[in-house]
């Protein structure tokens, strides 16, 4: 993107709307994406700071009058200056606190909406972080009134959960003019962020008023970090850093931004949601429609509904995806019709194992292996389709191939040749010379066998004709020769049925490589996101230690107390899932498996049969070839 755009406008009646065009751009983005949002009180230089971070001196609104200049939130895409194969998104909200809104609530979701979609969310505040500069943060204390992880229970405080998917958290302090000392000692700037967030001691409701915010902070952003910026050289007549030329900044001031970009895109993971699984441009663009619709409705968005929405809508697409590849590659296929049995079933095994590949990269959540089943029985009923219109064109082939070895023999028959004695023979010859350079030219076609039995049980009518017009041979040798004929046809009709059962267990080898393959990928992708949902689970258990020990060295030990329970809960919590989710994959392959069986043992079955009718002739011929 060239310049930024408006992903998220208020509409006529106040309520936030989502702009599509803004949505059409990040669907074609199938790259991971790392997402900057900034907040912060209006007039601070937010839109500044995100066109530093875009590469630009320019590009979000800037504004010099007390009027907050960006409304809802806008979007700007740009390639990821460190993290190849990411894109980067930032998202510059509108100013928090403007009175002209009159809706306090507008804050709040503009608030809410950027910590749900970023990654890494960038507070932005002036001069220093006091008491008042904690309190105008006010919105993350209504987090969990805003924002549930599950829907189960809707009366519950799952805001312990937050830490598994809130952003990481960069305290931005513009027009910094103090020094970094804490009892006359120099300090970093994230031991400065600590002492400014650290707790009082008390149960007062002063106390508690002042230690809530802090609380909030400490607790939903483990993953914090502070970044001073020293205040501006500018002339005299300029307040604003907004409305100063970059000449007429400072080199040091320039360097300081510079490390501020820096600091964020080394901070900045790819954003992620629940049970760790990654979102590009295409799924973000469906949280935002989601999330915006949810809250414009007066609802509570909820992390968890939002998965399960995005994995129906996901895995939809994963299945049309693999669906595409499978039928796109055997499409090309077609165009060489008809080929050897080998060669589709060759080819069905590598497009099916690419179609799963395809569907498993762009699936999640698929718990009942719902969606993977549906993939499974499409491809085979793709599968049986084309099988069935290469025979066709085999057949075609086949019998073009026979008309034309045939010609001459029709005219003789035409001509009424083998009207004569001795004309049997003489057909006979032709009939076998006709076969012969037919199975020269058929033997590979998947319909030679078939329609060579076809086409001789037509010429079994012309040749009996013949044999009994035939006044060179005796009623004995006629006979003798009609039971020749008949174990001929006899035998060719075991061939066809011995081609056809060669092929039906080419087939059923060819399936059970497909599901060997589905197995194994089915396999993988279950193995990750177990992993992932176990990372997850570890980095929001290490924060909950390090929030611990914080309070314990503190002299918290009433909270500490407390959050010893609540992370017993929390592992008990995350066992459950762990088990639960290796419970349903264990179903799934279970499923697929007995899906599998149901279809090799209809296969079995028709082989049985087919085997039995071989049998059956081979007896019948066998008593022929005794009779003569």
């Amino acid at each position: 993107m060239d310049t930024p755009v408006c992903l998220i406008d208020t509409g006529s009646e106040g309520k936030l709307c989502v702009q599509e065009s803004a949505l059409q751009i990040l669907q074609k983005i199938q790259e991971p994406v790392v997402v900057v949002a900034v907040v912060g009180l209006y007039r601070t230089g937010k839109s500044y700071l995100m066109n530093r971070l875009a590469g630009k001196q320019t590009g979000f609104a800037l504004g010099s009058t007390i009027e907050s200049k960006t409304k809802g939130i806008w979007m700007w895409c740009v390639s990821h200056p460190t993290k190849a194969g990411t894109t980067l998104v930032l998202l510059d909200t509108e100013g928090l606190g403007d009175v002209d809104k009159g809706d306090s609530k507008h804050d709040t979701n503009i608030f809410c909406l950027a910590v749900l979609l970023s990654s890494t969310l960038v507070y932005n505040s002036r001069g220093t972080i006091d008491n008042r500069a904690v309190e105008e943060l006010q919105f993350v204390t209504e987090l969990t009134e805003c924002i549930k992880v599950k829907s189960s229970d809707e009366d519950a405080d799952d805001s312990s959960e937050f830490v598994k998917f809130f952003p990481s958290f960069i305290w931005a302090v513009r027009d910094f003019t103090l020094e970094r000392k804490i009892d006359g000692k120099d300090a970093t700037e994230n031991e400065y962020l600590e002492f400014a967030l650290k707790l009082k001691h008390g149960t007062s409701k002063k106390v508690m008023e002042f230690n809530l915010p802090r609380e909030c902070i400490q607790k939903f952003f483990p993953s914090r970090t502070c970044f001073t910026f020293p205040f501006p050289t500018a002339p005299e007549n300029v307040s604003h850093l907004e409305s100063l030329d970059p000449a007429d900044l400072s080199s040091e001031f320039l360097d300081v931004t510079d490390r501020f970009c820096k600091l964020v895109f080394h901070e900045s993971r790819v954003k992620k949601l629940k049970d760790g699984i990654t979102v590009n441009g295409r799924v973000l663009s469906h949280l935002v429609k989601m999330y915006v619709d949810t809250i414009s409705s007066g609802a509570v968005p909820c992390l968890e509904n939002a998965v399960i929405a995005m994995a129906m809508i996901e895995n939809e697409s994963a299945v049309k995806e693999g669906l595409q590849v499978y039928k796109s590659g055997m499409e090309k296929l077609k165009d060489s019709f008809p080929v050897e049995l080998k060669d589709v079933s060759s080819e069905h095994q590598h497009l099916s194992s690419l179609a799963t590949q395809t569907f498993m990269k762009r699936s999640f959540r698929d718990t009942d292996g719902k969606y993977l089943k549906s993939l499974e029985e499409n491809i085979n009923k793709l599968f049986d389709g084309y099988l069935c219109q290469n025979e066709q064109a085999s057949k075609r082939r086949c019998e073009d191939l026979l008309s034309l070895l045939s010609e001459p023999m029709t005219e003789k028959l035409n001509q009424g040749f083998y009207a004569k004695p001795g004309g049997y023979d003489l057909f006979c010859k032709d009939l076998e010379d006709i076969v012969k350079n037919y199975n020269n030219q058929a033997n590979k076609e998947v319909k030679a066998e078939e329609v060579l039995e076809e086409f001789l049980k037509q010429k079994s009518v012309e040749s009996k004709a013949i044999l009994q017009a035939d006044k060179k041979l005796t009623e004995k040798e006629k006979k003798i020769k009609e039971e020749i004929e008949k174990t001929a046809l006899l035998e060719q009709e075991i061939k066809a049925k011995e081609e056809k059962q060669r092929q039906l267990e080419e087939k059923m080898e060819a399936e059970r490589k497909s599901n060997k393959e589905s197995m194994r990928q089915m396999k993988e992708k279950m193995d990750e996101e177990i992993r992932l949902q176990r990372e997850e689970a570890e980095r929001a258990m290490d924060s909950k230690l390090r929030e611990q020990a914080d309070l314990l060295e503190k002299g918290f030990q009433e909270k500490a107390d407390r959050m010893s329970q609540e992370m017993e809960v929390f592992k008990r919590q995350n066992a459950e899932a762990e088990r639960n989710r290796a419970r349903e994959f264990a179903e799934m392959l279970d499923n697929s498996n007995k899906r599998h069986e149901e279809s090799m043992a209809m296969m079995m079955q028709q082989s049985r049969e087919q085997m039995q009718a071989i049998q059956e002739m081979n007896a019948r011929s066998s008593d022929g070839c005794c009779i003569l």
